[in-house]
């Protein structure tokens, strides 16, 4: 909305917007290279078109019959051992045009399978370092419930490297100084920044960050961690009566442990060896 709507047709009426104007709009994001970026301007327009037809402000809608621009791919791409060790590797590059903290995000989403736009607005009060928790308050979370992460060892090292230099700030990733207001950094920054750096990551196929959460999803499957508990760590909305109203147990302990093994399984992937949790307190880590 306030990316490629609002700038383009903001001083203008509703109901003087045509099935034309839609389609040109459209186009445009498509030709700057985002495809699937066009077909989500598409769905918020008819939204916000079939609101204000619900409400009488306008009669008819210019986006029927209006098809999404780009085709969609609905298997989810996730990364070999081989690819998770040369992304994570290959991703501290010199070639690859990226600022440290759009590095540490993503290396980040990979070791906690969270969602991309619930790290980037974390805050630090919202990490617990005495019981090394990461709580997403239910404002940020996609499905409106609070969802507590435990915090494996390797979670914790990105932690603290993040703490060096977000410096004062009381986000994890804040957006550039240049910016004079105290914001984090967006979604789109690290879009925009992956599809840069698509050249010096020749080996990462049809790569984008929400990659990395489907990849630590299945690793975590290949490691026979059920996938309730899989389910539970990446926060989807819970099915059934039974889920929905009556089992209100947190399963802290069974998440913890699914991504010590993950964090441990990771290691292994990066650096060759068997590894094991050495968990300190975050407190003492960023100390």
């Amino acid at each position: 909305m306030h990316k490629d709507i609002l700038p383009i047709w903001g001083k203008r009426k509703a109901k003087d917007i045509t099935k034309r104007d839609v389609i040109l709009l459209l186009e445009a994001i498509t030709k700057r290279g985002a495809p699937i970026g066009a077909n989500r301007t598409l769905a918020c327009i008819r939204r916000m078109f079939n609101f204000g037809i619900e409400r009488d402000l306008i009669t008819a809608s210019p986006c029927t019959t209006v098809k999404a621009p780009s085709k969609e791919n609905r298997r989810e791409r996730s990364l070999s051992a081989e690819e998770i060790k040369y992304f994570w590797n290959q991703l501290d590059h010199p070639m690859v045009k990226m600022s440290v903290h759009t590095k540490l995000a993503l290396k980040l989403q990979l070791v906690t399978a969270q969602r991309k736009g619930e790290i980037i607005a974390t805050e630090w009060s919202e990490i617990d370092c005495l019981a090394n928790t990461w709580t997403i308050p239910s404002s940020k979370a996609k499905n409106g419930k609070t969802h507590r992460v435990p915090l494996s060892e390797l979670a914790i090292n990105l932690l603290a490297e993040i703490k060096n230099i977000s410096g004062h700030s009381r986000w994890l990733f804040p957006a550039p100084a240049t910016l004079k207001e105290d914001v984090h950094m967006t979604g789109a920054a690290i879009d925009h920044a992956v599809r840069r750096s698509k050249q010096a990551l020749p080996e990462l196929k049809d790569f984008s960050p929400h990659t990395l959460r489907a990849t630590a999803a299945t690793q975590m499957a290949s490691m026979r961690i059920s996938s309730d508990i899989i389910s539970r760590i990446l926060n989807h909305a819970k099915k059934g009566v039974t889920e929905q109203h009556y089992n209100q147990y947190n399963y802290d302990d069974e998440k913890q442990s699914a991504l010590n093994a993950w964090s441990n399984r990771l290691r292994e992937i990066i650096e060759g060896v068997h590894c094991q949790s050495k968990i300190i307190p975050l407190k003492k880590a960023i100390a």
